[in-house]
Protein backbone atom coordinates (compact mmCIF):
# COMPACT_ATOMS: atom_id res chain seq x y z
CA UNK A 1 0.00 0.00 0.00
CA UNK A 2 1.57 3.46 -1.02
CA UNK A 3 1.83 6.17 1.77
CA UNK A 4 -1.52 8.04 1.70
CA UNK A 5 -2.55 10.60 4.04
CA UNK A 6 -6.48 10.22 4.88
CA UNK A 7 -8.81 12.27 2.76
CA UNK A 8 -9.84 15.30 3.84
CA UNK A 9 -13.88 15.17 4.82
CA UNK A 10 -14.48 18.31 3.47
CA UNK A 11 -13.39 17.79 -0.15
CA UNK A 12 -16.07 18.29 -2.93
CA UNK A 13 -17.53 14.99 -3.89
CA UNK A 14 -15.65 14.99 -7.48
CA UNK A 15 -12.31 15.96 -5.85
CA UNK A 16 -12.72 12.73 -3.66
CA UNK A 17 -14.38 10.40 -6.46
CA UNK A 18 -11.47 10.96 -8.53
CA UNK A 19 -8.58 11.31 -5.91
CA UNK A 20 -9.95 7.65 -4.28
CA UNK A 21 -9.52 5.70 -7.70
CA UNK A 22 -6.70 7.39 -8.31
CA UNK A 23 -5.06 5.72 -5.27
CA UNK A 24 -6.69 2.50 -6.12
CA UNK A 25 -4.80 2.19 -9.24
CA UNK A 26 -1.52 3.18 -7.36
CA UNK A 27 -2.41 0.54 -4.92
CA UNK A 28 -2.49 -1.33 -7.42
CA UNK A 29 1.42 -1.52 -7.76
CA UNK A 30 2.51 -3.41 -4.87
CA UNK A 31 6.36 -1.74 -3.70
CA UNK A 32 5.66 2.20 -5.01
CA UNK A 33 5.15 4.76 -2.57
CA UNK A 34 4.56 8.52 -3.90
CA UNK A 35 7.73 9.84 -3.70
CA UNK A 36 8.82 6.76 -6.23
CA UNK A 37 6.03 6.77 -8.66
CA UNK A 38 6.81 10.73 -8.58
CA UNK A 39 10.55 10.10 -9.31
CA UNK A 40 9.71 7.30 -12.34
CA UNK A 41 7.54 9.67 -14.41
CA UNK A 42 10.19 12.64 -13.04
CA UNK A 43 7.49 14.78 -11.77
CA UNK A 44 7.33 16.80 -8.76
CA UNK A 45 6.65 15.05 -5.63
CA UNK A 46 4.63 17.77 -3.73
CA UNK A 47 2.37 18.24 -6.85
CA UNK A 48 1.73 13.78 -7.01
CA UNK A 49 1.07 14.27 -3.49
CA UNK A 50 -1.66 16.78 -3.97
CA UNK A 51 -3.30 14.82 -6.52
CA UNK A 52 -3.21 11.89 -4.67
CA UNK A 53 -4.80 14.17 -1.98
CA UNK A 54 -7.64 15.49 -3.88
CA UNK A 55 -6.32 19.07 -3.27
CA UNK A 56 -5.35 19.55 -6.84
CA UNK A 57 -6.71 18.62 -10.08
CA UNK A 58 -4.36 16.36 -11.87
CA UNK A 59 -3.84 16.39 -16.07
CA UNK A 60 -5.22 13.86 -18.05
CA UNK A 61 -1.58 12.78 -19.34
CA UNK A 62 -0.73 11.84 -15.57
CA UNK A 63 -4.14 9.39 -15.12
CA UNK A 64 -3.21 7.98 -18.61
CA UNK A 65 0.31 7.44 -17.63
CA UNK A 66 -0.81 5.87 -13.97
CA UNK A 67 -3.33 3.77 -16.34
CA UNK A 68 -0.36 2.32 -18.30
CA UNK A 69 1.95 1.89 -15.40
CA UNK A 70 -0.48 -0.57 -13.38
CA UNK A 71 -0.90 -1.80 -17.16
CA UNK A 72 2.60 -2.50 -17.60
CA UNK A 73 3.28 -3.55 -14.14
CA UNK A 74 0.85 -6.40 -13.85
CA UNK A 75 2.27 -7.69 -17.50
CA UNK A 76 -2.05 -7.72 -18.42
CA UNK A 77 -2.90 -5.86 -21.72
CA UNK A 78 -4.21 -2.78 -22.73
CA UNK A 79 -6.77 -1.12 -20.11
CA UNK A 80 -10.06 -1.73 -20.62
CA UNK A 81 -12.96 0.89 -22.19
CA UNK A 82 -14.77 0.91 -19.50
CA UNK A 83 -11.89 1.79 -16.84
CA UNK A 84 -10.86 4.66 -19.14
CA UNK A 85 -14.49 5.78 -19.76
CA UNK A 86 -14.96 5.96 -15.54
CA UNK A 87 -11.68 7.55 -15.26
CA UNK A 88 -12.50 10.35 -18.05
CA UNK A 89 -15.94 10.71 -16.72
CA UNK A 90 -14.57 11.69 -13.27
CA UNK A 91 -11.86 13.88 -13.98
CA UNK A 92 -14.50 16.05 -16.20
CA UNK A 93 -17.01 16.15 -13.35
CA UNK A 94 -13.99 17.51 -10.98
CA UNK A 95 -12.93 19.91 -14.17
CA UNK A 96 -16.58 21.06 -14.29
CA UNK A 97 -17.29 21.63 -10.94
CA UNK A 98 -14.17 23.46 -10.11
CA UNK A 99 -13.85 25.66 -13.29
CA UNK A 100 -15.73 28.48 -12.05
CA UNK A 101 -13.74 29.18 -8.69
CA UNK A 102 -10.83 26.74 -8.50
CA UNK A 103 -7.75 28.74 -7.60
CA UNK A 104 -5.75 26.61 -9.85
CA UNK A 105 -7.93 28.33 -12.82
CA UNK A 106 -6.22 31.56 -11.55
CA UNK A 107 -3.36 30.12 -11.59
CA UNK A 108 -3.48 28.53 -15.26
CA UNK A 109 -4.72 32.09 -16.12
CA UNK A 110 -2.54 34.24 -14.88
CA UNK A 111 0.39 31.27 -16.14
CA UNK A 112 -0.83 32.56 -19.73
CA UNK A 113 -0.67 35.44 -18.80
CA UNK A 114 2.97 35.71 -17.79
CA UNK A 115 3.94 33.73 -20.54
CA UNK A 116 2.94 35.98 -22.78
CA UNK A 117 4.58 38.87 -21.02
CA UNK A 118 7.53 37.32 -21.12
CA UNK A 119 7.38 36.30 -24.85
CA UNK A 120 6.91 39.83 -25.17
CA UNK A 121 9.77 40.74 -23.39
CA UNK A 122 12.41 38.22 -24.86
CA UNK A 123 10.70 39.67 -28.66
CA UNK A 124 11.70 43.19 -27.22
CA UNK A 125 15.52 42.84 -25.96
CA UNK A 126 16.16 40.84 -29.19
CA UNK A 127 14.59 44.37 -31.18
CA UNK A 128 16.62 46.30 -29.28
CA UNK A 129 19.78 44.43 -29.70
CA UNK A 130 19.04 44.63 -33.76
CA UNK A 131 17.86 48.08 -33.46
CA UNK A 132 21.21 48.63 -31.33
CA UNK A 133 23.55 47.30 -33.89
CA UNK A 134 22.00 49.48 -36.58
CA UNK A 135 22.27 52.33 -34.77
CA UNK A 136 25.99 52.21 -34.44
CA UNK A 137 26.21 51.22 -37.87
CA UNK A 138 24.82 54.43 -38.99
CA UNK A 139 27.07 56.65 -36.66
CA UNK A 140 29.97 55.03 -37.48
CA UNK A 141 29.31 56.09 -41.28
CA UNK A 142 28.30 59.63 -39.97
CA UNK A 143 31.45 60.23 -38.33
CA UNK A 144 33.17 58.79 -41.66
CA UNK A 145 31.06 61.01 -43.77
CA UNK A 146 31.74 63.91 -41.74
CA UNK A 147 35.58 63.45 -41.75
CA UNK A 148 35.25 63.20 -45.49
CA UNK A 149 33.43 66.05 -45.74
CA UNK A 150 35.89 68.02 -43.80
CA UNK A 151 38.19 66.89 -46.18
CA UNK A 152 36.35 67.86 -49.10
CA UNK A 153 35.62 71.56 -47.84
CA UNK A 154 39.61 71.98 -47.56
CA UNK A 155 39.56 71.79 -51.09
CA UNK A 156 36.56 73.37 -51.68
CA UNK A 157 37.00 74.34 -55.64
CA UNK A 158 38.56 70.76 -56.47
CA UNK A 159 35.47 68.96 -54.14
CA UNK A 160 32.49 70.89 -54.85
CA UNK A 161 31.02 67.44 -57.37
CA UNK A 162 32.32 65.00 -54.45
CA UNK A 163 30.57 67.25 -51.67
CA UNK A 164 27.53 67.80 -53.31
CA UNK A 165 26.76 63.51 -54.04
CA UNK A 166 28.05 63.47 -50.14
CA UNK A 167 25.49 66.14 -48.72
CA UNK A 168 22.27 64.20 -49.41
CA UNK A 169 23.71 60.77 -48.77
CA UNK A 170 24.60 62.33 -45.07
CA UNK A 171 21.00 63.44 -44.38
CA UNK A 172 19.56 60.86 -45.90
CA UNK A 173 21.61 58.51 -42.88
CA UNK A 174 20.97 61.24 -40.39
CA UNK A 175 16.96 60.62 -40.57
CA UNK A 176 17.86 56.83 -40.69
CA UNK A 177 18.92 57.24 -37.16
CA UNK A 178 16.43 59.42 -36.12
CA UNK A 179 13.92 56.99 -36.95
CA UNK A 180 16.19 54.12 -35.33
CA UNK A 181 16.46 56.59 -32.11
CA UNK A 182 12.72 56.35 -32.09
CA UNK A 183 12.15 52.98 -32.66
CA UNK A 184 15.06 51.78 -30.23
CA UNK A 185 12.96 54.35 -27.19
CA UNK A 186 9.84 52.34 -28.56
CA UNK A 187 11.37 48.99 -27.96
CA UNK A 188 12.79 49.80 -24.83
CA UNK A 189 9.75 51.30 -23.35
CA UNK A 190 7.80 47.82 -24.90
CA UNK A 191 10.12 45.60 -23.25
CA UNK A 192 10.40 47.41 -19.69
CA UNK A 193 6.70 47.61 -19.36
CA UNK A 194 6.40 43.72 -20.26
CA UNK A 195 9.42 43.43 -17.06
CA UNK A 196 7.12 45.32 -14.83
CA UNK A 197 3.63 42.77 -16.41
CA UNK A 198 5.99 39.73 -15.33
CA UNK A 199 6.90 41.39 -11.63
CA UNK A 200 3.60 41.48 -11.37
CA UNK A 201 1.50 38.76 -13.03
CA UNK A 202 4.15 36.53 -10.59
CA UNK A 203 3.33 38.81 -7.28
CA UNK A 204 -0.40 37.41 -8.44
CA UNK A 205 0.55 33.89 -8.69
CA UNK A 206 2.57 34.09 -5.66
CA UNK A 207 -0.57 35.16 -4.01
CA UNK A 208 -2.98 32.42 -5.61
CA UNK A 209 -0.07 29.38 -4.44
CA UNK A 210 -0.40 30.89 -1.15
CA UNK A 211 -4.24 30.58 -1.29
CA UNK A 212 -3.63 27.03 -2.77
CA UNK A 213 -1.50 25.94 -0.16
CA UNK A 214 -4.05 26.46 2.77
CA UNK A 215 -6.09 23.43 4.15
CA UNK A 216 -9.57 23.35 2.16
CA UNK A 217 -10.94 23.06 6.25
CA UNK A 218 -9.35 26.16 7.39
CA UNK A 219 -11.31 28.82 9.18
CA UNK A 220 -10.23 31.52 11.24
CA UNK A 221 -11.28 30.57 14.70
CA UNK A 222 -12.77 33.53 15.38
CA UNK A 223 -14.74 33.86 12.58
CA UNK A 224 -18.17 32.41 14.12
CA UNK A 225 -17.93 34.90 17.25
CA UNK A 226 -18.27 38.43 14.92
CA UNK A 227 -21.76 37.50 13.50
CA UNK A 228 -22.05 38.44 9.95
CA UNK A 229 -19.06 38.58 7.83
CA UNK A 230 -18.09 42.20 6.14
CA UNK A 231 -19.35 42.26 2.50
CA UNK A 232 -16.96 42.90 -0.92
CA UNK A 233 -18.62 43.96 -3.75
CA UNK A 234 -16.59 42.96 -7.02
CA UNK A 235 -17.32 44.10 -10.41
CA UNK A 236 -16.03 43.49 -13.59
CA UNK A 237 -17.29 41.81 -16.87
CA UNK A 238 -14.34 39.81 -17.54
CA UNK A 239 -14.89 36.11 -15.44
CA UNK A 240 -11.33 35.99 -15.47
CA UNK A 241 -10.67 39.38 -13.61
CA UNK A 242 -13.41 38.19 -11.24
CA UNK A 243 -11.79 34.72 -10.67
CA UNK A 244 -8.15 36.09 -10.17
CA UNK A 245 -9.55 38.85 -7.58
CA UNK A 246 -12.00 36.39 -5.67
CA UNK A 247 -8.77 34.18 -5.40
CA UNK A 248 -6.66 37.09 -4.16
CA UNK A 249 -9.25 38.50 -1.34
CA UNK A 250 -10.45 34.92 -0.66
CA UNK A 251 -8.32 34.78 2.69
CA UNK A 252 -9.74 37.62 4.11
CA UNK A 253 -12.08 37.46 6.80
CA UNK A 254 -14.92 39.02 4.09
CA UNK A 255 -17.64 37.67 2.25
CA UNK A 256 -17.15 38.57 -1.63
CA UNK A 257 -19.91 39.34 -3.86
CA UNK A 258 -19.21 39.12 -7.45
CA UNK A 259 -21.24 40.94 -10.54
CA UNK A 260 -20.24 41.19 -14.55
CA UNK A 261 -21.97 44.50 -14.77
CA UNK A 262 -22.93 48.27 -13.69
CA UNK A 263 -26.86 46.83 -13.77
CA UNK A 264 -26.11 43.97 -11.78
CA UNK A 265 -24.19 45.82 -9.11
CA UNK A 266 -26.94 48.25 -8.74
CA UNK A 267 -29.55 45.48 -8.16
CA UNK A 268 -26.47 43.99 -5.84
CA UNK A 269 -26.84 47.03 -3.43
CA UNK A 270 -30.87 47.30 -3.60
CA UNK A 271 -30.61 43.53 -1.73
CA UNK A 272 -27.91 44.62 0.55
CA UNK A 273 -26.56 47.57 2.07
CA UNK A 274 -23.53 46.33 3.94
CA UNK A 275 -20.81 46.83 1.63
CA UNK A 276 -17.59 47.71 3.04
CA UNK A 277 -16.05 48.57 0.04
CA UNK A 278 -16.53 48.24 -4.19
CA UNK A 279 -13.84 47.19 -6.07
CA UNK A 280 -15.13 47.86 -10.06
CA UNK A 281 -13.65 47.81 -13.31
CA UNK A 282 -13.82 50.98 -15.57
CA UNK A 283 -14.23 49.64 -18.91
CA UNK A 284 -17.61 47.28 -18.90
CA UNK A 285 -20.33 47.49 -22.07
CA UNK A 286 -23.07 49.65 -21.16
CA UNK A 287 -22.64 51.08 -18.41
CA UNK A 288 -18.78 51.85 -17.63
CA UNK A 289 -17.65 52.39 -13.92
CA UNK A 290 -18.10 55.89 -14.14
CA UNK A 291 -21.26 55.93 -14.91
CA UNK A 292 -22.33 53.27 -11.98
CA UNK A 293 -20.29 54.49 -9.18
CA UNK A 294 -22.34 58.27 -10.12
CA UNK A 295 -25.59 55.77 -9.99
CA UNK A 296 -24.22 54.45 -6.76
CA UNK A 297 -23.54 58.19 -5.08
CA UNK A 298 -26.98 59.58 -5.83
CA UNK A 299 -28.58 56.55 -3.78
CA UNK A 300 -28.46 57.96 -0.09
CA UNK A 301 -27.85 54.44 1.45
CA UNK A 302 -25.01 53.63 -0.50
CA UNK A 303 -22.75 56.92 -1.02
CA UNK A 304 -20.46 56.29 1.82
CA UNK A 305 -19.43 52.89 0.69
CA UNK A 306 -15.58 53.17 -0.85
CA UNK A 307 -15.47 52.54 -4.15
CA UNK A 308 -11.76 51.46 -5.65
CA UNK A 309 -11.50 51.81 -9.32
CA UNK A 310 -9.25 48.74 -11.10
CA UNK A 311 -8.40 49.59 -14.78
CA UNK A 312 -6.26 48.22 -17.58
CA UNK A 313 -5.74 51.58 -19.26
CA UNK A 314 -2.78 54.22 -18.59
CA UNK A 315 -3.88 55.98 -15.55
CA UNK A 316 -2.95 58.69 -16.87
CA UNK A 317 -4.20 62.25 -14.99
CA UNK A 318 -7.61 62.68 -16.78
CA UNK A 319 -8.67 59.09 -16.32
CA UNK A 320 -7.74 59.32 -12.34
CA UNK A 321 -9.69 63.02 -12.45
CA UNK A 322 -12.58 61.29 -13.88
CA UNK A 323 -12.28 58.21 -11.14
CA UNK A 324 -12.07 60.38 -8.16
CA UNK A 325 -15.28 62.84 -9.90
CA UNK A 326 -16.92 60.09 -9.57
CA UNK A 327 -16.67 59.01 -6.40
CA UNK A 328 -13.62 57.00 -5.82
CA UNK A 329 -11.30 56.68 -2.96
CA UNK A 330 -8.79 54.65 -4.98
CA UNK A 331 -7.73 54.13 -8.28
CA UNK A 332 -5.35 50.79 -9.54
CA UNK A 333 -4.26 49.88 -12.86
CA UNK A 334 -4.10 46.47 -13.82
CA UNK A 335 -2.22 44.38 -13.32
CA UNK A 336 -2.61 45.02 -10.28
CA UNK A 337 -0.49 44.62 -7.16
CA UNK A 338 -2.18 41.60 -5.38
CA UNK A 339 -0.65 42.60 -1.53
CA UNK A 340 -1.57 46.43 -2.16
CA UNK A 341 -5.19 45.38 -2.72
CA UNK A 342 -5.78 42.98 -0.10
CA UNK A 343 -4.10 45.95 2.06
CA UNK A 344 -6.23 48.45 1.05
CA UNK A 345 -9.69 46.27 1.23
CA UNK A 346 -8.36 45.03 4.90
CA UNK A 347 -8.26 48.98 6.00
CA UNK A 348 -11.91 49.72 4.22
CA UNK A 349 -13.24 46.63 5.84
CA UNK A 350 -11.49 47.73 9.41
CA UNK A 351 -13.37 51.09 9.02
CA UNK A 352 -16.55 49.53 8.17
CA UNK A 353 -16.06 47.06 11.42
CA UNK A 354 -15.38 50.24 13.38
CA UNK A 355 -18.60 51.67 12.45
CA UNK A 356 -20.87 49.34 13.62
CA UNK A 357 -19.34 49.29 17.15
CA UNK A 358 -20.21 52.40 17.63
Amino acid sequence: MADFKPLSPHLPVEARDLAQALRDLLNGMAGYTLRRYAARRNRDVGSVSRYFNGTRRPPWEFVIDLVTDLTEHRGAGAPTVETLEHLRKLHTAWEEKGARASPDSGVEILTQQLAAADRLSRVSSAQSHALGEALADRQHRIADLEVRLQLVEADLARATAQAEEETPELARLRHEVDQLAAKLRDVEGQRQAAEERCALLERQLQALEDVQEQPLDWLPPARQERGPLPRILVVDDDEKNLLVMRAVLETLDQEIVSVDSGREALKALLDHDDFAVIIMDVQMPEMDGYETAAQIKRRPRNRDVPIIFLTAMIADPEHIRLGYAAGAVDYMSKPFDPWALRAKVAVFTSMYLDRGRR
